[in-house]
């Protein structure tokens, strides 16, 4: 695995972990009655955004490290997954 294939996958579990922890815990500003002029009312009071972002970065760590081990030093190669037995 190359580097720049690593920071992809990296990237690609950090985003997906992000927009699925974007909704937790999150209260709305008419749940909460202090609407701001000019936002809606959907919109968050406190997003918590850094918190968010650590808990992600980390969680993202801890799946990453395993499956950069698993790609690399693995019992599955790119040969294993050719079902159509073209270099065969």
């Amino acid at each position: 695995m190359t580097i720049t294939a690593a920071l992809v996958l990296f990237a690609v579990i950090w985003f997906m972990l992000l927009f699925m922890a974007l909704p937790i815990g999150q209260v709305s500003q008419e749940e909460a009655g202090e609407r701001v002029p000019g936002t809606p009312a959907s919109a968050p009071v406190n997003p918590m955004i850094g918190k968010k972002m650590f808990w992600v970065t980390v969680v993202t760590v801890v799946l990453w490290l395993p499956l950069v081990l698993f790609i690399t030093y693995g019992p599955v190669t790119i040969a294993d997954l050719d079902f159509y037995d073209r270099n065969r």
